[in-house]
């Protein structure tokens, strides 16, 4: 399955987990669990908090940083529930991309009114 069909049955998955709950006003452990409900029942495999190591030249940091969400090995997920969406969470993306060598991720800010405006892709050479 190619990075963009992933992509939109995130998107149909992160519509319903909004519609359900109700929009903004949760925590952002109650929408990553309720989204890696829907892409179970949607069949994508998927990854929760996976660690990943950070190379720095050819030393592997004491360090790693967690993905929280990683579908079908192709597409990572970023989840927030902010009334204040910062463009930092897609750069920060744009970083987990480039050092797992991924094209691409997705912020999703279940804190929006309308998921519309909280659905952000980051493509890293896609």
């Amino acid at each position: 399955m190619h990075e963009n069909e992933i992509s939109g049955i995130i998107l149909d998955c992160a519509i319903e987990v909004h519609r359900t709950l109700g929009g903004p006003g949760l925590l952002e452990a109650v929408y990553e669990e309720a989204l890696v409900w829907e892409l179970k029942h949607r069949g994508l495999k998927f990854e929760r908090q996976k660690a990943i190591p950070v190379v720095y030249k050819d030393c592997v940091l004491p360090y790693t940083y967690r993905l929280d969400i990683l579908v079908e090995d192709k597409v990572i997920i970023e989840c927030k529930a902010t009334s204040q969406y910062n463009k930092i969470f897609e750069s920060q993306l744009l970083t987990y991309l480039r050092l797992t060598g991924l094209k691409l991720g997705i912020v999703i800010n279940f804190g929006e009114k309308m998921l519309a405006t909280g659905f952000n892709r980051v493509a890293n050479n896609l």
